[in-house]
C-alpha cells in the first residue's frame, strides 16, 4: 500500500512477558525492533523515521490504517492544519501525528501524540528521530478517563487510527472521544473491520456522533478491498463543515 523501507533489526521483537490473544490483537508478522522509513509514496521530501517496537504491545509497529489516515491527510489537508490544535488517540509510535507534524503547516506545540503509559518512550524517542519537538509532544491518556491535563479543551481536530480492536474498550473510546469534541472538532477515524464486533462500535458510536464516510480519497477503492474505512467524526448536531 506504500513505500516502508527498515533498517536492520536491533533485538527481538517481543520478550517473553508479552502475550496476547489473538482475539483481542489480530494476527500479523510481527516485525522485530528497528527504524521504518517512509515517504507516503513522495508526499513527504523527508522521510518519516519510525522506530517500531512491540516489547511493550502492539501499538508498538505500523499498522494499515495508520498509513491510510496519514496519507489521506498529507494528501487532502496539507495546508488547511494550520492554526489547528490536534490530539492523536492511540498513537502507539505516533506515525499519524508525526506524519502531520513533518508534512503540513502546523504552529510550534500544536500536536499531541497520547496513548497508554507503556507507549509514551516510544512515542518520544520518534518525537527525537524526526527533530518533531518543536511542533509535537507525548503524554499519557487513559480512554474512559478525565482527560489530563496537557491536553487542549476541544481540539479542533482528533486524529484516531486502528483504535478498534478489543470490543471492551469500545465505551471507553467513545466517553474520550465525547470529552475531546467540541461543536468545532473534527475527527478523523480510520479503522480496519476485522469481526463483527467491530461494526458495533460503530452502531455505538453513531448513537452520540454525526458520522459520514471521507469520499474525497483517491486511493478508497484500494483500502476497502482490505476492509479499511477512513470517516469523519463529529458531535452529533454540530453543523460547522470542515
Amino acid at each position: 500500500m506504500d513505500d516502508i523501507t527498515s533498517s536492520r533489526p536491533e533485538s527481538p521483537g517481543i520478550d517473553a512477558s508479552f502475550s496476547l490473544s489473538e482475539s483481542l490483537v489480530p494476527p500479523r508478522d510481527l516485525k522485530t525492533a528497528g527504524i521504518s522509513s517512509v515517504t507516503f509514496d513522495g508526499l513527504l521530501e523527508v522521510p518519516l523515521h519510525l522506530k517500531e517496537d512491540l516489547k511493550e504491545g502492539c501499538g508498538g509497529q505500523l499498522w494499515p490504517a495508520g498509513m491510510v489516515l496519514a496519507k489521506y491527510l498529507l494528501r487532502q489537508h496539507k495546508s488547511d492544519l494550520i492554526d489547528k490544535t490536534i490530539v492523536e488517540l492511540g498513537a502507539g509510535g505516533g506515525l499519524v501525528g508525526l506524519a502531520v507534524a513533518r508534512g503540513c503547516d502546523v504552529n510550534q506545540n500544536s500536536i499531541y501524540l497520547t496513548d497508554q503509559k507503556p507507549m509514551l518512550e516510544l512515542m518520544q524517542t520518534n518525537i527525537q528521530l524526526n527533530n518533531a519537538s518543536s511542533t509535537a509532544m507525548a503524554g499519557i491518556l487513559n480512554w474512559g478517563e478525565d482527560l489530563p491535563d496537557f491536553i487542549p479543551t476541544h481540539p479542533a481536530v482528533v486524529l484516531a487510527a486502528d483504535c478498534v480492536y478489543f470490543e471492551p474498550a469500545f465505551p471507553l473510546l467513545i466517553d474520550t472521544l465525547q470529552q475531546l469534541l467540541g461543536p468545532e472538532s473534527v475527527c478523523y477515524f480510520c479503522y480496519k473491520r476485522r469481526r463483527r464486533a467491530d461494526i458495533r462500535f460503530m452502531k455505538q458510536a453513531r448513537k452520540v456522533f454525526h458520522i459520514e464516510e471521507i469520499q474525497d480519497d483517491p486511493d478508497s477503492e484500494t483500502y476497502k478491498k482490505e476492509n479499511i474505512s477512513l470517516h469523519l467524526i463529529r458531535l452529533k448536531d454540530t453543523t460547522t463543515h470542515n
